[in-house]
């Protein structure tokens, strides 16, 4: 016969927190992030994020704060922290990604263009000034998708525009990210 591990039958502390936080305790966040911020940074890390791991720990409990309200204790806390924290490092990983293409092809633009070759320490820095050039509603858009990883319908959801303008924004935007390398 075998042995019931006793704390099987324990309710699990940190859903009893994050159902307090959903109610509204800033007490019970803090707790939360004070019970597993280490761990989390460890996760980071052993995902080989060095450098941006204090930043995806952050973002992790920025998204457990938003879903307070939603969560269902359905599995354990940590299970439900771990699928968040996963997501962010995934997301991590698309957002450079797409930054990576965009300036490469931006880049390509505009010696293509204009027969301009800089250093790539520098493109990093003409993608921002190009960026600051956009109006407000299409660097918005583009900086949604490209930066921050958000797929077109997301974007219409957040900004409450329809899709089609979603897409022509982002456009749109490109177009003139191009006419200014080729400047």
């Amino acid at each position: 016969m075998t042995e019931l591990d006793p704390s099987e039958n324990l309710p699990d502390p940190d859903v009893q927190l994050m159902l307090e936080t959903a109610a509204g305790s800033e007490t019970a966040f803090a707790e939360l992030i004070h019970r597993h911020q280490n761990g989390l940074l460890n996760f980071f890390v052993r995902m080989g994020v060095y450098n941006d791991a204090e930043d995806l720990v952050q973002e992790t409990f920025v998204r457990v704060y938003r879903a307070r309200e939603r969560y269902r204790p359905t599995a354990k806390f940590t299970t439900f922290l771990y699928v968040l924290a996963r997501n962010v490092w995934a997301d991590r990983g698309r957002k450079a990604k797409m930054h990576k293409r965009l300036e490469e092809s931006l880049k390509t633009d505009a010696e293509i263009g204009g027969g301009v070759t800089q250093p790539v320490s520098q493109a990093g820095m003409d993608v921002q000034e190009a960026l600051n050039r956009l109006s407000p509603k299409l660097r918005e858009v583009l900086v949604l998708n490209v930066y921050q990883g958000l797929r077109y319908q997301e974007i219409a959801d957040v900004l409450e525009i329809p899709l089609g303008t979603v897409k022509s924004r982002i456009n749109l935007a490109i177009q003139e990210l191009r006419k200014s390398f080729n400047e």
